[in-house]
């Protein structure tokens, strides 16, 4: 299978910039599919980008785009929705993803690869991972010999400007002293997202993954405790990490759900009833990668903020003073 042109539905988020920037540097041409181009414009420095504002829930507008690509990534997804019906869950993975494979039988594209996630099941315990798992069980029923399909399944994803580690130190910056904490002991092998937009690419045209699902993650475990803990002490701020009951953990999720920018649900909470780490083969090892550990990577950007950036701002605003290095 030749490909020269790819189709990128959610590419202009965390992984999908990590991911284009590896695609182009290889030589790809790659339309991304967007909802706003003037928000993205970041991405227009790639050569062989093609940034497109599109409505990717609209059939007809998906597949006027699409055509003439020679695979297909989709990385749309979300972690939260309005509400809590899981509504919003089913039309970000699941209706989406049937219109994605839609387009490739339609217009004859015979590459797909399919962001999901670790514990993706269509009996699962939250919205999301149960809206994850039904997609993921489409786009397997869809695989033929006309339609090669990959899934990708990572743990928690760390790299700079990530929705993990950031969040944990935003949070913690604003937290007086205590900070209650559900779920402190859910496990996680967080993969950084340079070694997951590399998988990615290698998958793209290896045809030993056609059919397969890889399991992401880094080379560590932690729960939740010490990844918290760890952002702190990089912070330099002295935090008591307090392990909240099931039933105070709940009350938390209920109430952030109100809180700006959503910073931790319902669906959350139950999602976290599973530990997010790998328990068969190392897709990244399959692949070849050697995965990076968090140690190398998340001082540098958490640092950089510290001294200058979001985290300083923070401490302004609450008369801290920030540390000098």
């Amino acid at each position: 299978m030749i490909i020269r042109t790819i189709g990128i539905v959610g590419g202009t988020g965390f992984v999908g910039s990590r991911l284009a920037n590896e695609l182009t540097r290889s030589g790809y041409r790659l339309r991304v599919l967007t909802r706003r181009r003037e928000r993205n414009k970041h991405l227009l420095v790639m050569p062989t980008l093609e940034l497109i504002e599109a409505d990717v829930h609209d059939p007809a507008m998906l597949g006027a785009h699409l055509a003439g690509c020679d695979a297909v990534v989709n990385l749309a997804g979300i972690l939260n929705e309005d509400g809590d019906d899981g509504r919003g869950f089913q039309v970000a993975h699941v209706e989406l993803a049937h219109k994605v494979v839609g387009a490739c039988r339609s217009l004859g594209i015979g590459r797909l690869l399919h962001m999901s996630a670790l514990n993706a099941d269509p009996a699962g315990p939250s919205h999301y991972l149960r809206s994850k798992g039904e997609a993921e069980a489409l786009v397997r029923a869809a695989a033929s010999d006309t339609l090669a399909v990959t899934i990708i399944r990572p743990s928690v994803i760390f790299g700079p400007a990530d929705q993990f580690y950031n969040r944990f130190a935003t949070l913690l910056m604003l937290a007086p002293g205590l900070f209650p904490l559900a779920r402190a002991q859910a496990r996680f092998a967080p993969v950084y997202v340079g070694d997951v937009a590399r998988a990615m690419a290698l998958a793209l045209t290896d045809p030993q993954s056609y059919g397969l699902a890889y399991d992401l993650c880094g080379p560590s475990v932690y729960t939740l405790g010490d990844i918290v803990s760890y952002t702190a002490r990089l912070l330099d701020l002295r935090r008591v990490i307090v392990p909240l009951p099931d039933w105070a953990g709940r009350l938390q999720a209920r109430l952030l759900e109100f809180a700006p920018g959503k910073p931790f649900s319902r669906d959350n909470f139950r999602s976290l009833g599973l530990d997010s780490v790998c328990t068969g083969a190392a897709g990244l090892a399959r692949l070849g990668i050697v995965p990076t550990p968090v140690e190398a990577i998340v001082p540098g950007y958490i640092h950089r903020e510290r001294r200058g950036g979001r985290y300083g701002r923070l401490r302004r605003l609450t008369g801290r003073r920030a540390p000098t290095m």
